[in-house]
């Protein structure tokens, strides 16, 4: 039996900025092309923040709408996956993009600390943004940057504020929160199959050289991926990665070396339980 990987692009992020690698995306524009780019590559899921014309992080609705269209038109059936995570706005400004119905955002439901602050998520916030995510049907992937956010999905669940089985991503690397350690991710794996079942997907990312590191875990071990230019510019030490492509690629090799199919976008819908856009029935598998 095949276990189709499913690989996420996240294509922005909140800090990446020309200056560290002139290919990372700033514009609606630069972001779709990038985006579509990545979908030929292999990519189903596209993890997207927007930016202002400064290139500082931005929570303008507008331009998550813009970039929603985009995606939609040059990438049907692609899986949109918007951030709601706190480099971008303070507050319930977090969720002003969840109105328009992506396929998915990001559930950050703990607090922790990041290089130089501390990445705040407060129960009160926590609890508005799902029920956001249940309003307006979106699929929260849940950032799990720690064990106990694992164990948080699961209370969360039982309550009725989740929808069906979470989608966990482990988030390993980020000075100062959880390292790349291969006890804990094991144990992460264990913790997810043991509170949700044996045959649940779960995600992995790895920040900067860990983004390899985690992708090779991940696809090894029956879990998906996330690679992409938010999380990592660079190829290897010397070298910059000229694209979000590129790092898609890289993975689908790993996938390769794995006997991993790189999953469509039909397959990762289903594996995520996902609507299917009704425009997209004929749209290209990637």
């Amino acid at each position: 039996m095949t276990n189709p990987c499913i690989i996420c692009v996240a294509i922005t992020g909140s800090l990446p900025t020309k200056a560290n690698n002139p290919a990372v995306p700033i514009t609606v524009s630069e972001q779709v092309e990038s985006t579509h780019e990545a979908f030929e590559a292999g990519a189903t899921i596209v993890h997207a923040h927007v930016r202002n014309e400064d290139e500082t992080p931005s929570s303008d609705p507008d331009k998550f709408a813009e970039l929603k269209v985009g995606i939609e038109k040059h990438c049907p059936g692609m899986i949109i996956q918007f951030s709601t995570g706190g480099r971008s706005g303070a507050g319930q400004t977090r969720g002003g993009m969840l109105p328009l119905r992506p396929d998915m955002a990001s559930l950050s439901v703990g607090s922790n600390n990041f290089p130089t602050r501390v990445y705040e998520n407060p129960p009160a916030l926590v609890d508005w943004l799902a029920s956001e995510m249940l309003t307006y049907d979106v699929k929260p992937e849940i950032e799990a940057f720690d064990l106990s956010h694992i164990l948080k999905a699961k209370d969360m669940a039982d309550k009725g504020q989740l929808a069906g089985t979470p989608y966990i991503q482990f988030v390993m690397g980020v000075k100062n929160a959880m390292p790349v350690d291969r006890d804990v991710f094991d144990y992460y794996i264990h913790t997810v199959k043991r509170l949700f079942g044996d045959d649940t997907a779960w995600c992995a990312a790895g920040i900067g050289a860990n983004q390899l590191t985690l992708n090779e875990w991940a696809i090894a071990a029956g879990g998906h991926a996330r690679t992409g230019l938010e999380d990592n510019v660079r190829l290897d030490r010397d070298t910059l990665a000229a694209s979000n492509a590129a790092l898609v690629r890289r993975t689908v090799d790993i996938c390769e070396k794995n006997n991993r199919p790189v999953a469509t976008w039909q397959e990762a819908r289903r594996i995520l339980g996902l609507r299917t856009p009704e425009t997209t029935n004929k749209g290209k598998a990637a």
